[in-house]
């Protein structure tokens, strides 16, 4: 093997790492977040929570690894078969075919680690679903992944052979335009078919998030709660989409488990992610790091390829460095989540004036979601896309004591809650 396709390819994941590393520094908020106060776990977690949510949460994280492993496994095994025919020899049928071949295996392969994952959430009383249900969605969830497999096939293929050794390139824009557009229709496309959207009733709470989206200066396309309680009675709530796509969706295990105070703390957390355009602050994120993403992912291809002296990219090689460099990359990336969810707090705070409930709201939501409240640092800064709920309560504790965020802030905040 060449030396310089050995160079090549680290040098290429390094500048990649690099780049992620970089873009998540200059997009990290700058302002707008309140310093964490030091809290005692124990003050707030009762060691019976804390034990049950490490007896959960523990073995699937190492469930989940498995299966990450196993899946890696397969693909290396894929990789060092001789009979992969190279991307750029492969007909648009023929490579739809193989990608969709591609991802049904691997769905297969982690089928019975999903399903003993599945059994600890459903024994633990956090799942709801029924078995039946649960394979439906298995089914959905596979067929999607086939299809959009398929699609990256054919892209890969039309572009190694148009473009060669340089299909990075293009690749890496159509990354981007993919991220957008998935982004812009996956809110009325891809989650309907997993859930059921429905626009929050008229009601009291209802006038309570329009009128904090008013004060807060955030336009918003409507407010829906989904059915989440059909799989899981786990609590979350998120805001999505693009301009006519824009949304807060509420899960309806918040709605009936906590209190309208509770709840209006989870909105302005997220009225905060769309009044700081976080979400296309993601696809900004992605937009810098995808040309030396791109390049990485060729040239750890190449590598992999040239191992088993096969002559061009072939389709398991691309996607094993794919997942590697993406699981890499993905430390940036949550790095960069974890310092825009401190801003959200910390705007919720100030929005709402109402650190008891924030504090009373992470207690409770540590017990719904069976969630460990102080994982291990190494843990939190690999893995962790939101900081850890001893450290929000310590923002809210902070809020309490009187710290603040930017004068600016704190005074645009007011005058709206006063206008």
């Amino acid at each position: 093997m060449p030396q310089s396709l050995q160079r090549g390819w680290v040098s290429a994941v390094a500048c990649a790492a690099a780049s992620a590393q970089a873009a998540a520094l200059l997009l990290r908020p700058r302002a707008g977040t309140i310093a964490a106060q030091v809290v005692a776990t124990e003050q707030y977690f009762s060691a019976e929570v804390l034990a049950r949510a490490r007896r959960y949460g523990r073995p699937q994280h190492a469930l989940g690894a498995a299966n990450t492993a196993l899946q890696g496994t397969t693909l290396v095994w894929l990789a060092r078969r001789s009979a992969s025919t190279p991307l750029q020899h492969q007909r648009p049928p023929e490579a739809a075919a193989n990608g969709a071949a591609l991802s049904l295996r691997l769905a297969l392969v982690a089928l019975p680690l999903g399903a003993v994952m599945r059994k600890r959430a459903r024994d633990a009383g956090l799942a709801t679903q029924s078995w039946p249900a649960w394979g439906a969605d298995v089914i959905r969830t596979t067929t999607l992944g086939a299809a959009l497999t398929a699609g990256g096939a054919v892209a890969a293929s039309l572009l190694t052979h148009r473009f060669g050794d340089r299909w990075w390139l293009p690749g890496a824009a159509g990354v981007v335009a993919v991220a957008g557009m998935a982004t812009f229709a996956g809110p009325v496309v891809i989650d309907p078919i997993f859930n059921d959207f429905t626009p929050l009733a008229p009601g009291e709470l209802r006038r309570d998030v329009l009128a904090m989206a008013q004060r807060a200066g955030v336009r918003i396309g409507d407010v829906f709660e989904v059915d989440a309680s059909r799989r899981s009675l786990a609590v979350n709530a998120y805001v999505a989409g693009l301009g006519a796509t824009r949304r807060v969706v509420l899960f309806d295990t918040l709605l009936d488990s906590f209190t309208p105070a509770q709840t209006r703390l989870v909105v302005a957390h997220e009225l905060a992610h769309a009044r700081h355009l976080d979400v296309q602050r993601g696809l900004l994120y992605t937009a810098l790091v995808a040309p030396a993403a791109a390049r990485a992912v060729a040239r750890a291809a190449e590598r992999i390829d040239a191992s088993t002296a096969t002559e061009a990219t072939t389709l398991p090689a691309l996607a094993l460095a794919g997942g590697a460099v993406a699981g890499l990359l993905g430390i940036a990336a949550r790095q960069l989540s974890r310092a825009i969810e401190r801003r959200a707090d910390s705007f919720a705070l100030e929005l709402t004036d109402d650190p008891e409930s924030f504090v009373s709201f992470e207690q409770r939501i540590v017990v719904a979601n069976l969630a460990d409240p102080d994982p291990p640092r190494w843990h939190s800064l690999l893995f962790g896309t939101h900081p850890p709920m001893v450290e929000r309560i310590g923002i809210a504790q902070a809020y309490k004591a009187g710290a603040r965020t930017t004068p600016r802030r704190r005074r645009s905040l007011r005058t709206r809650a006063g206008s």
